[in-house]
């Protein structure tokens, strides 16, 4: 415990260090800027916006549509990466497909699915389910292909049915590594969340920043861009806990 307290007082270390130096610049230049704002005005303007429940609905909104379109992606692309490590001819006719669409930005998908769906949630959700399914996929078809091949040649000699087969063998042995696909994607979720929000929809966390940026209140901007990291921040924190608790091996780093 006594170490975990003393990583946690250095890592705060450098980040403490520069917002005393900027705030003593601040106040040295009398800084006053439309992109630049010293620590205790942002400081302010966070509080300003958590007071008036702006700060709070644009969470929700970008949490939610996060949250939705990472457990859609997440679960869809596992689900195809499992069939794919699994069955050597969906794997090899879908091979191509996979590495054609897997290299285009989702950002380039924007124009497509608003053409679709118009803006709102249900638009950012689906572009957030794109950018997580490729990388699902691939996590998926691997760790699948890296299951110990006695137990597979086991299930052969049985002859267990493919749900069988699933459930008892395959999902226990790639279950901590569709947990970290989980962790990678959640923080890939909110990045691609916000910048939906920015470029296209008018709702969420990412919009608050584009409001505040044309309002010329940089103050705000910076406030949203901290509270952004520090959502990122809770949410590793949460899901490392997660797999301290139901994976403690895996999280050591420890193979099977």
């Amino acid at each position: 415990m006594k170490a975990v307290l003393r990583n946690s007082w250095r890592a705060a270390l450098l980040p403490v260090a520069v917002i005393l130096v900027a705030q003593i610049a601040a106040t040295v230049t009398q800084l006053e800027s439309d992109s630049l704002a010293s620590p205790l005005a942002i400081v302010s303007a966070f509080f300003s916006i958590l007071a008036d429940g702006s700060l709070m609905r644009a969470t929700q909104d970008t949490l939610m549509a996060a949250f939705c379109g990472c457990v859609l992606g997440v679960c869809a692309g596992s689900l195809l990466g499992v069939v794919l490590g699994l069955f050597r001819l969906a794997d090899d006719l879908l091979d191509l497909t996979i590495e054609l669409l897997r290299p285009v930005p989702v950002v380039a998908l924007i124009p497509v699915v608003m053409m679709l769906l118009g803006f709102g949630a249900r638009m950012e959700i689906v572009i957030i389910a794109l950018g997580l399914l490729w990388p699902s996929v691939v996590l998926a078809r691997a760790a699948v292909k890296d299951v110990e091949p006695r137990l597979m040649e086991v299930s052969a000699v049985l002859q267990l049915r493919f749900s069988a087969r699933l459930t008892k063998i395959v999902l226990p042995a790639i279950l901590p590594q569709l947990f970290m696909s989980l962790k990678l994607a959640a923080g890939y979720a909110l990045v691609v969340a916000v910048t939906v929000e920015i470029t296209a929809n008018p709702f969420g966390l990412g919009y608050g920043i584009m409001m505040a940026q044309q309002a010329l209140r940089p103050a705000e901007m910076f406030a949203y861009l901290i509270w952004i990291g520090a959502i990122g921040w809770l949410v590793s924190l949460m899901l490392d806990a997660v797999q301290r608790r139901f994976f403690p091996a895996f999280s050591r780093g420890e193979t099977r």
